[in-house]
This record gives C-alpha cells, structure tokens and sequence, in this order.
C-alpha cells in the first residue's frame, strides 16, 4: 500500500516557524526554517498557489538556507489588493519582502508563476539575486488551451470549494493522477473558502487574459539580461508546456543550465522531492559547502 501523504509528517523533526510579515504594508504569511546567519532562500509558488508548495523541501534546504516560503500577494493568507494582479505587483512585493526580512541578496527559486515571477526580478534587480532557479517557469509564451484550462479549474475550485473541485485542480499539477493528494487538497481548500476568495481568484487569473499576459510576458531582452547563474528545471509531463519550451528558455538565459526530472507534472519538488532537492542544491551551492 502506499504511504499517506502528510504535511506533518513533512514536517516531523524540522525546526520551522510560521507567521506574518509586514511587507510594505501588506501583510504576508510565510513559512521559515534554517539558521537566519545562513545564505537567504526564497521560494515561490505557482499561479493559486501556496507556501505550502514547497513543504517537502524545507528540511532539506535548512540545512544549508535561510529558507523562507511565501504566500505571494493576493495569494494564501497573504493580503489581497483588490485589483488584477501583473507581474510587476508581485515583483515590488518580493523585493519589499527582501527588504522586510532585513537581506540584500537572495538565492530566488519560482514555480510556474513563481518562476515567471523570479525571472522578472532577476531581470530587474541584478544585484538582489544571488542564484536563480526556474521551475517549470510561466511567462515565456501565451497558450490559449492552457489558459483557459487554469481558468476554468481554478474558478471551479474557488466557487465551489468541495473536495473534489479542488482536488480536481491538483491533481491537474501532477504526473501521477492514481493518488488523491488529499492533505495539499484540504490545505487548499481552507484556503478557497476564505471570504472574497472569488474575487481574489479572478485578480490572479489576470494573467491568463491574453490582452494582459501580452504586455507580461518575457522574451529574449528579459531572459537575455539574468545576471544570475541560473538553473532551469523542467518535467516529462509538465501540464502547461512541454520539455522544448523549458530548453527555449534556457537557451535565452546565458550560460543557463538545463535539467529534466522523469515522471513529474508540475510539482516536481512535490512529486519527487528527493531528485528536486540533490539538483536544486547543487546548483544553489555552487560549490559551498
């Protein structure tokens, strides 16, 4: 049989924190664990998303991070601004973020939007990225079925958050559909059925208009203009893009590396979080110890 899958048991003998940050005047949720005098490590989720992306990795990235994970603006328990949100609103939370938690320069790892997110902001900020990392990134190109596919599941999941809309909307992230996901899926759920997450689901689904996703999306001046040693990990079943585009994009950054994780949707560092962790650390390290 196989093992059930918990965030707690995720979580069992790692030393984390959970809580808010003023950021800007934008209350946002994080989750922490490391020492604060190591090298900082920021991790992003994806479009709907939550910190909680990143739950199966923390332990592994304490060891040698800072390692903060973060509900992004208008997401999780995060405030909501009440207004569509573009990929420069989240940039200017991320780097009041920086900011908040008192560092200068940061290793930056993103996830679908987060990874569209991450690239934004090593193209704008240089000298606030230390390394970069993009996970089966968003931002590159404007899919018309894809779109539609995160909007209708995603709008399904926020205006009727029963168990199996919102697993529905999971299971869309992952390679492997025979298992249910069931403790990310009541996480979310919690999450959906706050008041005025409607309204909050539509901000974010912005990016999906192709009008506005237009003027957002990266191409050669952005991708060509990362500073930061850069890693680009993409999956076999990626949902949203196949490998090609994950190896176009990693032909525009320069001196990028390329890696592909088998048997992965979109969620690889949730999916197989033990590949994840051994290439995403060796790339962050870059021979520290």
């Amino acid at each position: 049989m196989a093992e059930y899958e918990s965030i707690w048991s995720d979580l069992q003998g790692v030393s984390f924190t959970q809580g808010y940050l003023d950021v800007g005047g934008v209350r946002t949720r994080y989750l922490h664990a490391g020492d604060r005098s190591l090298p900082t490590l920021v991790l992003l989720h994806g479009s709907g998303g939550h910190a909680e992306a990143y739950i199966r990795n923390l332990e592994a990235h304490a060891e040698h991070f800072s390692t903060w994970s973060i509900d992004m603006l208008g997401h999780g328990y995060t405030d909501k601004p009440g207004h569509p949100l573009e990929i420069a609103h989240y940039v200017d939370h991320l780097i009041a973020f920086f900011d908040a938690i008192g560092v200068e320069k940061v290793s930056l790892s993103g996830e679908s939007l987060g990874g569209w997110v991450a690239a934004r902001a090593a193209f704008d900020h240089p000298d606030r990225i230390d390394r970069l990392v993009l996970n089966t990134a968003g931002g590159s190109q404007a899919d018309p079925v894809v779109m539609a596919r995160i909007v209708t599941l995603s709008m399904a999941a926020v205006s009727d958050p029963t168990w199996e809309t919102v697993q529905a909307r999971i299971k869309w992230l992952m390679a492997d559909k025979t298992k249910d996901y069931d403790d990310i899926v009541a996480s979310r759920q919690r999450i959906y059925r706050q008041p005025g997450f409607v309204a909050a689901m539509r901000d974010i689904m912005a990016l999906q208009d192709p009008e506005i996703r237009q003027r957002n999306l990266l191409g050669e001046k952005e991708y060509g203009g990362i500073k930061a040693p850069t890693l680009v990990l993409w999956t076999s079943d990626d949902p949203t893009a196949d490998v090609s585009e994950g190896r176009r994009i990693a032909s525009m950054i320069p001196g990028a590396r390329f890696e592909v994780m088998p048997d992965c949707g979109h969620w690889p560092q949730y999916e197989d979080a033990k590949t994840f962790d051994a290439i995403h650390l060796d790339h962050l390290l870059g021979g520290r110890p």
